[in-house]
């Protein structure tokens, strides 16, 4: 590792994260997901998480290459059979200890292209069922959580294959995640909170407006989608039910809400890649008529992204409209990560699956029967594809049929 400064900034990243984004309280317990070969990050998250007061820390380790062995070797009924003390103990963190989550992400994008779709897919639907009570606790911030990454050397390959050695790969990933998190600032915290006080305004607008449709234009994109009645705006910050936020994503540039999933008519295409369950989708084209997906397609890995679609109940529906500016500093990396969690915030996105029972006004004190009803998606995933460009215009449509300009050429016009 030859980037300046490296130990000083990776452990002022392990503070941010625990500060910040999980926003670790006294007597909070913390759940870490992480791949064996960051280690040192996740030593100094656990330090840091202790210093802030935490009870415990439980780490839950990954290896990329045992994940790809497994895949390959063990037969279906196998690799979906989901061990009922897994169950338990997700349950039992969720609802007795309502453990914060922190989630990092650093695998290869890749790393399942050569897996069988059909185990990918009936793994990502028997996990999303077993682990439901958890998925919900999440999508209802009844508990903090946040998604950050990490530079794993496949993912950094994959992200700067024309830099010579992978330590040249791994720094200069490395010195992508500081600068978006804002970890090379003097004081990261404060960075945060300057940018969240942006992106929260934008939010405002929007929701003073209550528009009932959004109408998405650009090279292969005429789309309109629908918003529920009372829906809300999001941005960088949730909540959980004691008041004490957080930050979801690290690095986020998003203002988001969910559609209404009975109304969407039009076509989309896909502008970036998507890394989904270690298979890398490309160009995307989605067809969609009377509130759900008639018909999706890709260039690369269209078996996948058809089985997410139709093999999983409310895959069909689209559970969250993002906006983010072209001119995010993601964006003008010029860089593609192959990963969601990067790419999606550097362009305007949709999500398959799930909404958000955040984004409307009670939601989530409502059953998935009256979400439904109310036009909220519900589904066991939720996997967001990038459709944002410099050439995309949005409008949005208020009540009594006027336009207002949301978007003009990739950035905001509001």
């Amino acid at each position: 590792m030859v980037l300046p400064n490296f130990e000083e900034n990776l452990q002022k990243y392990a503070r941010l994260l625990v500060a910040k984004g999980i926003n670790v309280q006294p007597g909070d317990w913390v759940k870490m997901t992480i791949t064996v070969d960051q280690a040192p990050l996740a030593r100094l998250v656990t330090k840091e998480a202790y210093a802030l007061g935490a009870e415990k820390v439980i780490v839950k380790w990954a290896d990329d290459e045992i994940t790809k062995l497994n895949y390959i070797h063990q037969p279906l009924e196998v690799l979906t059979d989901i061990p009922e003390y897994e169950i338990q103990e997700s349950e039992d963190h969720v609802l007795n200890h309502h453990v914060s989550r922190l989630s990092i992400v650093s695998s290869d994008p890749g790393l399942l292209n050569e897996v069988d779709p059909a185990k990918i897919a009936g793994f990502q639907n028997k996990a999303g069922k077993a682990f439901s009570a958890q998925r919900i606790a999440t999508q209802n911030n009844d508990l903090k959580w946040t998604v950050a990454a990490a530079a794993g050397a496949g993912w950094a390959a994959k992200v700067f294959p024309e830099l010579k050695t992978s330590e040249e790969q791994v720094d200069a990933l490395w010195d992508q995640i500081f600068k978006t998190c804002r970890v090379y600032s003097d004081d990261p915290v404060a960075a945060w909170d300057e940018h969240k006080k942006t992106l929260n305004e934008k939010a405002a607008f929007l929701n003073e407006i209550q528009f009932d449709a959004l109408h998405y234009t650009a090279p292969g994109t005429d789309l309109t989608l629908g918003l529920p009645k009372n829906h809300l705006w999001c941005s960088a910050e949730g909540a959980n039910p004691k008041g004490e936020e957080f930050i979801a994503n690290m690095p986020t540039e998003e203002v988001y809400t969910a559609p209404d999933t009975h109304r969407m008519d039009g076509v989309v295409r896909s502008t970036k890649p998507l890394s989904y369950a270690g298979t890398l989708i490309e160009g995307i084209e989605v067809h969609f008529k009377d509130g759900k997906i008639v018909d999706i397609s890709a260039e690369k890995g269209d078996e996948t992204i058809k089985k997410l679609v139709f093999d999983n109940e409310g895959g069909t529906g689209l559970g969250e409209i993002a906006l983010v500016p072209d001119p995010s500093p993601i964006s003008q990396s010029g860089i593609t990560f192959f990963t969601t969690l990067y790419d999606e915030n550097a362009s305007n996105h949709l999500a398959i699956g799930a909404a958000y029972p955040t984004t409307i006004q009670g939601g989530t004190k409502m059953s998935q029967e009256e979400l439904l009803k109310n036009g909220m998606n519900t589904s066991i995933v939720h996997v967001d594809f990038m459709i944002g460009s410099d050439k995309m215009n949005i409008d949005g449509i208020k009540q009594d049929g006027s336009i207002v300009a949301i978007f003009r050429n990739g950035d905001w016009a509001i």
